[in-house]
């Protein structure tokens, strides 16, 4: 079949569009689960009344910020308790686990692939633990927030001291990952039993601050370490979305260099794609994503490892649509288990970590069985 000149084959054209389509597809299944995980909880809030609560907040908002007078015709619509309840409560909850979810999705793929191990992750590489250990160093040692047994597991009054310290610690794994990553037959398995390695140092340090706390501490502090999205609120959400987004912009904007990067250092060497800085910036990012979000909502396991290969199967290896569909499962796999966590034991509310961990064990264990190929 002859083409005119800059003129794309119907083939390719339906072969990207069935990726496409599958990532929106998700996008509309992130918005409709969304709006599920707002209604459900101790107070029954129907999704009818949930979209109209988002939408008349929405303008509101939106008249507020920019001066406008757009009309709103949902307003008064939805009683004040439940309005309450979905923009002060549950929203920003549900939308931690959006970018939470996202940023450690997006983290992982990018450990997989700078590194070329499907079994990297914030998880396994012991960076979530040695983030975890900053975390709660700043929070004990440096002062940085008061520890309390009741209401809010951690009240962290310096955010940035906290970040700073999480990322600090989560970048000396890193930097350890990274030297034996260099070293001639590294395997995948070297890796993640080094990872484990750091991960056993990170918690060995968390249990040493924690014998020297007072119970009230200590009962925080192990609270602290499940991963619970129940702690976020609209002041944290900035400091989360923010870099999350930031790291997530960069990852696709270097999509091209991680598809070569896949072929071998050599072949994308004589590509002209500059591998070692490519590595370290990589690496760099994804350990301050995990770090900020460890910071704030404590360790989440597995889904850094669990949706890029979930992805892979449906959408391939081509990291132009890879990294979009990895950000949208992670936001889908991590508000969905937030969402099972708080109606499976309800009233009590069990932490998302829990769940996460659950699924992304038996997930571990068959790449582990089935030799570490690639999906």
């Amino acid at each position: 079949m002859h083409l005119a000149d800059g003129e794309v084959p119907r083939e390719y054209l339906q072969y990207t569009g069935r990726k496409i389509s599958a990532i929106l597809g998700g996008v509309l299944l992130l918005i409709l689960l969304l709006i599920l995980s707002i209604s459900v909880g101790a107070v029954w809030i129907p999704p009818a009344e949930v979209a109209t609560a988002l939408v008349s907040g929405l303008i509101e908002r939106v008249n507020g910020l920019f001066n406008l007078s757009l009309p709103n015709v949902f307003a008064g619509q939805v009683p004040q308790m439940e309005d309450s309840i979905i923009w002060n409560i549950r929203l920003p909850q549900a939308l931690a686990g959006i970018v939470a979810g996202l940023g450690l999705s997006v983290a992982g793929l990018a450990m997989q692939s700078i590194l070329r191990n499907p079994l990297a992750s914030p998880y396994t590489l012991g960076t979530s633990h040695a983030a975890a250990f900053g975390a709660a160093f700043s929070v004990m040692i440096l002062g940085a927030g008061t520890m309390q047994s009741t209401g809010t597991s951690v009240n962290i009054s310096n955010p940035l001291l906290t970040t700073v310290s999480a990322f600090v610690f989560a970048l000396l794994a890193t930097i350890v990952i990274l030297a034996i990553s260099k070293m001639r037959q590294t395997s995948p398995e070297v890796m993640v039993l080094a990872g484990v390695a750091l991960g056993s140092l990170a918690v060995a340090g968390t249990m040493f601050l924690q014998y020297f706390a007072d119970d009230n501490q200590l009962a925080a502090m192990v609270f602290w370490t499940f991963g619970d999205l129940g702690r976020a609120s609209w002041n944290e959400l900035p400091i989360i979305a923010v870099p999350v987004a930031l790291a997530a912009v960069y990852f696709y904007l270097n999509s091209w260099n991680y598809n070569a990067i896949d072929a071998g250092d050599e072949t994308a060497k004589g590509l002209g794609v500059n591998v070692e800085r490519i590595r370290l910036v990589g690496m760099l990012l994804a350990s301050m994503v995990v770090a900020i979000v460890v910071a704030f909502l404590g360790v989440i396991g597995f889904v850094g490892l669990v949706c890029p290969h979930m992805v892979r199967r449906v959408i391939g290896d081509d990291h132009r649509f890879l990294i979009p569909g990895a950000c949208v499962a992670g936001a889908v796999l991590l508000l969905a288990a937030d969402t099972v966590a708080r109606i499976m034991l309800a009233p009590h509310i069990l932490p998302v970590a829990i769940l996460t961990a659950f699924m992304g064990a038996p997930v571990f264990l068959y790449l582990l069985v089935r030799g570490y190929a690639r999906c």
